[in-house]
């Protein structure tokens, strides 16, 4: 494996959900580049499955690319929270559903080119109703989708956001095992 070695680091911006920092690194060839770097807390997404195997959406405001996304339930790690702590108090807040059983699928980097950010993807079901008022004000809307009709809004480009194709598939899988382990 090739070395590459962190001779300094300055943060250059630091706000409530990231920090940005540029280090400065050596190659394995010696030549010193700039790498930009987000750092990030870590993150949950959960798949809820419905008795019938639809999935529960989340239709949200996205500010970054200026439009409402349908995407599965997610969020942000509070500090001290476990990923499972956090699937299950975000389920509740952006769907008003709890889980009867919460099973970890995958952990992934969202995007290592530039950002450390983890990324915990869950898979919800025997699902119970918890509240009728959301907590979320960026979610405009709830809806539930058949597999196939997912996979559909991911072909012809409806359902844009990278986790949400990540998970389909990795719902897909899952579902195909018989709902049994990891995906």
């Amino acid at each position: 494996m090739k070395r590459y070695e962190t001779t300094g680091s300055r943060i250059v911006y630091k706000g409530s959900i990231l920090t940005l920092r540029v280090d400065d690194v050596r190659t394995p060839s010696g030549r010193m580049v700039e790498r930009e770097v987000v750092t990030h807390g870590g993150a949950v997404g959960i798949i809820p499955l419905t008795d019938k195997g639809d999935i529960i959406m989340v239709n949200q405001y996205r500010h970054a690319v200026a439009a409402n996304l349908k995407e599965i339930p997610a969020g942000k790690l509070d500090p001290g929270e476990t990923p499972a702590e956090c699937a299950a108090r975000e389920l509740i807040e952006e769907t008003g559903f709890a889980a009867g059983r919460l099973a970890h699928l995958t952990t992934f980097f969202t995007t290592p080119g530039y950002s450390n950010e983890i990324f915990h993807l869950f898979v919800a079901d025997k699902l119970t109703p918890q509240s009728s008022e959301l907590t979320e004000e960026e979610i405009e809307s709830i809806e539930s989708l058949s597999l196939s009709e997912a996979v559909r809004q991911i072909e012809v480009g409806i359902i844009k956001d990278g986790k949400t194709v990540a998970a389909v598939g990795l719902a897909k899988i899952w579902l195909e095992s018989g709902g049994h382990g990891s995906a």
